[in-house]
């Protein structure tokens, strides 16, 4: 069996310590704040200087996806030393990373064919594409070959879903996610987004009048859909700008303290790609079906 890379865009938020742990392929997505200079997610800005510049400033930023050739030289080195590839993308419907992947892998082939590279489209977003990762990951380390991930991959992709509320919807009414209307009612009636992605989009669930009810809400919400097979799902907690990590871990403890199987480490920030149009005032819960189970 031939070794493969695995590889992701930076939409799946896993902290930069890990992504050298585990050996992980990152390319990046990048963001602007003036529209002409752009900083690498992971490499050049970090979630918590992004996040502290947004809330100074008050700008909304401007997210870029990776090029083609920003996928050929991740793929590229580890063509050459006759690895393969397998590279799993922010969901199509969020941005045309997938495609540009896609079209790395074709000018690839030419050069390569004997290489085997796979891209697949996600269908999740930040801390759901983090928990498929994490199983790609462990699935690479006990010994799954290509094909195996593939059959594995397609069989959970469709097991994700993120719970998560903002206190502020103005980071969603501006990236087009809802309108000047409902971005202004929350804003002066206490009111709090539920919201879910799922599928590889964003959905509305409900909403609720104040902070501790919304995480209450959303913390239910992923019993209730769990019910009795926590020992066939993992979970991860999501948070945005620092000052919320801290009710992220008290999340997490709780619901490890119910029997819920949370991954190590049990939460993840929430990047730049996403944060942009969420905000920095998200929190969320993100769960996967185990490939054991799948």
């Amino acid at each position: 069996m031939r070794p493969y890379q695995v590889i992701s865009d930076s939409s799946c938020d896993i902290a930069p310590e890990y992504i050298e742990k585990t050996g992980l392929g990152i390319v990046p997505f990048f963001v602007s704040f003036d529209g002409q200079k752009y900083y690498k997610e992971v490499y050049e800005l970090s979630p918590d200087d992004f996040y502290d510049k947004i809330n100074e400033t008050s700008i909304f930023p401007k997210t870029s996806q990776p090029t083609i050739q920003d996928y050929m030289d991740v793929f590229e080195p580890n063509l050459k030393e006759g690895k393969d590839i397998l590279c799993l993308c922010l969901t199509s419907n969020f941005s045309g990373s997938f495609q540009s992947a896609v079209n790395a892998k074709n000018i690839l082939n030419e050069s390569y064919p004997e290489s085997r590279i796979e891209v697949l489209d996600s269908r999740n977003v930040t801390g759901s594409q983090c928990l498929l990762v994490w199983e790609i990951l462990r699935m690479r380390d006990e010994g799954y070959n290509l094909d195996q991930q593939l059959e594995k991959i397609e069989a959970i992709k469709g097991t994700t879903k993120i719970n998560f509320t903002v206190d502020s919807l103005e980071h969603l009414q501006k990236g087009g996610r809802i309108g000047k209307a409902a971005a202004l009612a929350g804003t002066i009636l206490n009111i709090k987004p539920i919201i879910i992605a799922q599928h590889g989009e964003l959905f509305p669930e409900n909403k609720v009048r104040g902070h501790k009810k919304a995480l209450r809400t959303i913390m239910d919400m992923t019993r209730n859909e769990i019910g009795n097979q926590k020992d066939q799902y993992r979970l991860i907690l999501l948070y945005a700008e620092k000052e919320r990590k801290e009710i992220a871990v008290e999340l997490s403890e709780e619901l490890k303290q119910e029997g819920f199987d949370v991954i190590t480490p049990a939460i993840t920030q929430v990047g730049i790609t996403i944060g942009t149009h969420a905000g920095p005032t998200a929190i969320g819960i993100c769960y996967v079906k185990k490939h054991e189970y799948a």
